[in-house]
């Protein structure tokens, strides 16, 4: 009945206008001011409802009546009035918000249940979480308070403004008792991986409640992204901290050229991070930035460590521990997305180190094998000096010697392998070393087959000295 003769007043006030117009002006006067006194007693009225019905508005759960709606359209008329009524509503919701979260935090539900969030103060992540989760719910519950309150007005384009506005001002409370709480837990430093869960959940939240109220809830958004940043902070001070151990106490290789237990311990680490990135929400920028810098954190002391700590071993032991560490990374990494260039670069280094092993392999069958002096003074003979046959240890004799040792080899090709190939982890690689290092030792063959064979080395009868082809050398041994 209220709204009903406040509409009739307006509208009273209104048709009054047409009077103005005719000779009638003295009784539109009169009128149109009763109707004024009329209106703004009743907007004092209202507004004092209004402004009452607000205050009681301090339980957690916030029931908007129907009435409660119409009033706030009907005040839409009076800016000022509407605009007190908003704040008296942001205070009463706000202090409701606040007492919410404390009892949340220390009283749990109703009968106990959920329990207080403070009982998992010993898990960081739930911990963490459960807070982030109750202030998510909360700020969407106030933003369709605000919604349903407000339903009716008709202020072009400010109501949305209304609402990120005082959902900001009521989640404004929280901020203090949420950063305390978080920074204790990041402080007290839970160990690498669980503070980059926690940087990676705060930034979800973060994502998560902006989507509810736009960049309206300013100060709460701000409180989690500050957290945000000092988790991401700390976890990389730890992670270098772990990096920088590495190169203070670096551990001799082990008797097996296998990778150290640091590298064991430091991919561990590594894995588990890469691992435990929410991949569901946080931009792919911002993903590909954290795995850039948390890879140079870890990757290039790594590296430096076992360069350093194979620095005193042989060529052919440095080249397979080196290349058993590299492979460790390198599966390590394989299995997680933005790690292309660092792959490629590990990739090159095993290569390098291949490269080392294959010659090495090599060198130990031809010297085994009988042919390594004879292939070196083959390497260092120019044609000056005369024909090949006149050098001592490259006669016939000599060289009949030689091959015989050679076909010993040729019969059991597998006997010639170096211990430290059975080191390594990877079998590919190991057949890939024993294939490459095979070609060269054919390759040496056909060289030296040549030099017999050529008319200006002056052997007689060379099919006597070497009675296999290269062709033939080549099919036993691949």
């Amino acid at each position: 009945d209220f709204f009903k003769a406040l509409g009739r007043v307006k509208q009273i006030h209104d048709d009054v206008k047409i009077l103005l117009r005719t000779n009638q002006q003295r009784a539109g006067l009169e009128i149109m001011e009763q109707m004024a006194l009329l209106q703004e007693t009743s907007y004092e009225r209202l507004y004092r409802w209004t402004q009452n019905e607000c205050r009681t508005l301090t339980q957690e759960s916030c029931d908007i009546s129907p009435v409660l709606a119409q009033a706030m359209e009907a005040l839409q008329d009076r800016p000022v009035l509407y605009k007190y009524t908003l704040d008296e509503f942001g205070t009463a919701r706000r202090s409701a918000v606040v007492r919410g979260f404390i009892d949340a935090l220390t009283r749990g539900g109703l009968g106990g249940t959920p329990r207080p969030i403070e009982m998992h103060s010993h898990d960081p992540l739930r911990y963490v979480g459960d807070m982030l989760a109750w202030l998510h719910q909360a700020t969407a519950s106030e933003k369709e308070h605000l919604e349903a309150m407000l339903k009716l007005v008709t202020i072009q384009g400010s109501v949305e403004e209304n609402i990120q506005e005082v959902v900001g001002h009521i989640t404004e409370g929280v901020c203090r008792p949420l950063k305390v709480r978080i920074e204790q837990v990041i402080v007290a430093e839970p160990g690498a991986v669980l503070l980059y869960k926690i940087s990676n959940l705060l930034k979800f939240y973060h994502h998560t409640i902006s989507g509810i109220v736009g960049n309206s809830a300013a100060t709460l958004l701000t409180t989690i992204e500050e957290m945000h940043l000092l988790s991401k902070k700390i976890f990389f001070n730890s992670l270098s901290l772990h990096a920088s151990k590495l190169m203070d106490k670096v551990e001799l290789p082990p008797p097996d050229l296998g990778p150290s237990s640091a590298l064991n311990q430091t991919l561990n680490l590594l894995r588990e991070v890469l691992a435990s990135h929410d991949s569901s929400v946080i931009p792919l920028d911002a993903r590909q930035a954290d795995f850039v810098q948390v890879l140079s954190c870890v990757l290039d002391p790594l590296l430096q460590m076992c360069t350093m700590s194979a620095s005193n071993l042989g060529t052919a032991d440095m080249a397979t521990y080196m290349v058993n560490s590299l492979y460790m990374m390198r599966t390590t990494l394989a299995l997680f997305e933005f790690t292309d260039k660092r792959l490629e670069m590990l990739q090159f280094q095993i290569e390098a180190h291949l490269d080392t092993l294959i010659n090495e392999q090599a060198s130990y069958v031809l010297t085994r094998a009988g042919l390594s002096y004879i292939y070196n003074a083959l390497q260092q003979h120019k044609p000056e000096q005369g024909p090949l046959s006149n050098l001592s240890s490259m006669d016939s004799v000599s060289l009949k010697v030689a091959m015989a040792q050679f076909d010993r080899y040729l019969s059991a090709p597998d006997s010639l392998v170096m211990s430290q190939l059975n080191f390594l982890l990877s079998a590919t690689v190991k057949e890939q070393i024993i294939k490459q290092s095979t070609e060269l030792v054919c390759r040496a063959y056909s060289e030296l087959y040549a030099a017999v064979m050529d008319p200006s080395n002056e052997y007689k009868d060379p099919e006597t000295i070497l009675h296999r082809s290269p062709h033939q050398v080549q099919a036993l041994l691949s």
